[in-house]
């Protein structure tokens, strides 16, 4: 598996990134993660939609936890055509707690922590702390990858402005 360790950083120090990188044009790699209720999701589940795909390192972080309630509230405005599938390696029993206390109901909150299969396939497992890179796909309906940020620097969010425009782009 290869090794990346010039993408991210954590508090200004260099992280590595193991898995093969996904680029923009690739089609982008299924992979099986975990719901609340641990049954299995793939990506393929979502077929014949525009998929943004958001890795976090824990939703119980500050920044994470506002990461994921702005792409909740995001979510809201996009309708059907749309899934937002935030992915951590945090448990299914605290994702679905942390759910229930945000009020987190647009986006799918799913757990890469048994297989990796995420983590690995996109590139993004973080290895020296087991965890995922801040990052976010943007995938469309024919299952290709559109668009990709890498939040260098973790303790950072997203620019959400880009996320969302690129997604607009593919709604027409």
């Amino acid at each position: 598996m290869s090794e990346r360790n010039d993408v991210i950083k954590m508090k200004g120090n260099p992280l590595t990134l193991i898995g093969d990188e996904v680029k923009v044009g690739d089609t982008a790699p299924d992979f099986t993660v975990l719901d609340d209720s641990l049954s299995p999701v793939k990506l393929s589940d979502f077929k014949g939609k525009t998929v943004i795909i958001v890795s976090v390192p824990s939703v119980d972080t500050p920044t994470c936890d506002l990461e994921a309630k702005r792409f909740n509230q995001e979510a809201g405005k996009f309708g059907d055509d749309v899934v937002i599938l935030t992915i951590s390696m945090d448990l299914p029993f605290a994702q679905a707690r942390w759910c229930a206390a945000g009020g987190v109901e647009n986006i799918k909150l799913l757990s890469d922590y048994r297989d990796r299969a995420f983590g690995n396939n996109f590139g993004v497992l973080i290895k020296e702390l087991g965890l995922l890179a801040r990052t976010i796909f943007v995938v469309d309906k024919e299952g290709k990858v559109q668009y990709i940020q890498y939040v260098e620097e973790t303790t950072e969010e997203p620019n959400y402005d880009e996320v969302l425009d690129a997604t607009k782009k593919l709604l027409g």
